[in-house]
């Protein structure tokens, strides 16, 4: 155990043994741009004897946070292209982002919104949450609310029942999906309490955000049966990101670890143009050539969909591989066969 409280600075960093001291110097002015967070449960995973580790490199500061590159931006999906009020993203016709929190559990070190995060930024004021629900209220083509930030769950169960209650009541909106880091970094979060506020009569979806199958512990699994127990089904999203989850061994076990805790798996992000995560970036070949690796040889319950978010504000597109070309449509062995098929002259 490294030890019973958050992790929120590169001291801390070093007094929990997670990093060495000559990295001191450097991980604090990482530390002092980007929010750094990492909960006991996350902290218990990371082997710091391992320069590759995967839990380390996805929450534990680098020093090549602060090169920035000239395509990296503050907001590299556009979010404030598209905020029509405070707290809320109305990219697409049929849904919104209902932004809560700035505040996180675990802040990932390639975190898209990592400018706009931290301790200190505060949440949504009482009285942009009225106007953001106003806004809901009043776009009847919204069909689904989708709650995010930072994180939602960590919210105490009593403002998210009221925040959920109030939005259940806007007959439009027929769905409600929140996207959540908090089972794989603070399953103890996940209580009956929390249960009982999401529920609203409402569908009602959890997304959980997970990249490596070490993060399916033993209490994230069964925070996750608490959530599909109680009727809250789950979908998952991913970021593919080197060094953690790009190769088809590792992506395929995440894939399947999380149908096994009745998780459908959902996006596998490309990511993000994010200052300071060069890094972690693969290419978008890379990302197709692992898509083909899964592709047949893991259920399709295990296919999520590989997606880019089009950076400016544009939207996701997917960008797995073609299978169908003029010559016909490829297999998961690579063959090609003609579509339709040609049949010889029987006469």
């Amino acid at each position: 155990m490294t030890g019973s409280k958050t992790v929120r600075s590169a001291y801390a960093l070093a007094d929990a043994g997670l990093i060495t001291v000559d990295r001191l110097a450097a991980l604090d002015r990482v530390a002092a741009r980007y929010a750094v967070a990492i909960t006991p449960a996350l902290a218990d995973l990371i082997d710091p004897s391992d320069p590759r580790d995967p839990m380390a490199r996805q929450f534990v500061p680098d020093e090549r946070e602060l090169e920035l590159r000239p395509e990296e931006s503050a907001d590299p999906i556009g979010d404030e292209a598209h905020s029509p009020v405070e707290g809320i993203v109305h990219r697409y016709p049929d849904r919104v982002l209902l932004k809560l929190v700035t505040a996180c559990a675990v802040y990932c070190r390639f975190c898209f919104r990592r400018e706009t995060v931290g301790p200190g930024r505060g949440g949504l004021a009482p009285t942009a949450l009225t106007a953001a629900l106003d806004y809901i209220a009043r776009t009847p083509q919204i069909w689904e609310v989708i709650l995010t930030g930072g994180d939602p769950l960590v919210l105490s169960p009593r403002r998210l029942k009221n925040i959920v209650t109030r939005i259940a009541a806007i007959g439009h909106v027929k769905v409600i999906r929140v996207h959540t880091r908090v089972p794989v970094a603070a399953p103890e979060r996940v209580t009956a309490e929390l249960m009982r506020a999401l529920r609203s009569g409402k569908a009602t979806f959890v997304v959980l955000h997970a990249n490596h199958p070490r993060e399916l512990t033993i209490q994230t699994r069964a925070a996750c049966a608490r959530f599909v127990d109680a009727g809250l089904p789950m979908l998952s999203q991913s970021v593919l990101l080197r060094g953690v989850n790009d190769d088809a061994e590792t992506l395929g076990a995440l894939m399947r670890a999380l149908v096994e805790c009745r998780i459908k798996p959902y996006y596998l992000h490309h990511a993000d143009l994010a200052p300071g995560t060069a890094h972690l970036r693969t290419t978008i070949a890379e990302g197709q050539a692992l898509m083909r690796a899964l592709h047949g040889r893991n259920s399709g319950l295990c296919q999520p969909a590989y997606v880019l978010d089009i950076p400016g504000g544009f939207g996701k597109s997917p960008i797995g591989p073609q299978y169908l070309s003029a010559d016909g449509i490829e297999d998961f062995n690579g063959r090609r066969h003609a579509y339709p098929p040609c049949h010889a002259d029987t006469d």
